[in-house]
């Protein structure tokens, strides 16, 4: 697991202002669990993880732990770099002049609904940009 995946948990519940105690035992999970969790040793349940975001009051952290934890969420759900409101705002409102910028290509594309070799790197960049706009939307949507 990497580093970034190690310390969601943790980062989740110092947010939220607690302690590993008292996360630990709203969470009804033992002090060393939380600790396991928030060095990497082990990956939290499903159950569990839900019970953070509930008590720690931080929906990205289920996001979060689908990308890094999961196989599907590694290969398929675009990275998100949560921030600010105003930022998540501005880098959204980029990533859209991004799409817009390439509305052309993607028309051209789906007028018959098929990407032939002429059309593969167009549609690489269309699908690249498409990614980053929706990880800055959920961005927004996630921002503290």
């Amino acid at each position: 697991m990497n580093k970034r995946c190690e310390n969601i948990y943790k980062t989740a519940r110092k947010n939220a202002g607690m302690t590993q105690e008292e996360a630990a035992g709203l969470l009804f999970i033992s002090s060393r669990a939380l600790t396991d969790y928030e060095t990497g040793r082990t990956i939290p349940s499903d159950e569990t993880v839900c019970r953070m975001i509930e008590i720690y009051h931080a929906p990205w952290l289920g996001y979060q732990h689908l990308k890094q934890s999961t196989e599907v969420g590694r290969r398929f759900l675009p990275d998100l770099n949560i921030s600010d409101l105003a930022r998540s705002i501005l880098k959204l409102q980029k990533e859209i002049k991004d799409v817009e910028n390439i509305n052309n290509d993607l028309i051209e594309i789906g007028c018959d609904g098929i990407i032939d070799d002429t059309e593969k790197d167009k549609w690489a960049l269309a699908t690249k940009e498409i990614d980053e706009m929706a990880g800055a939307a959920l961005s927004v949507i996630f921002a503290r």
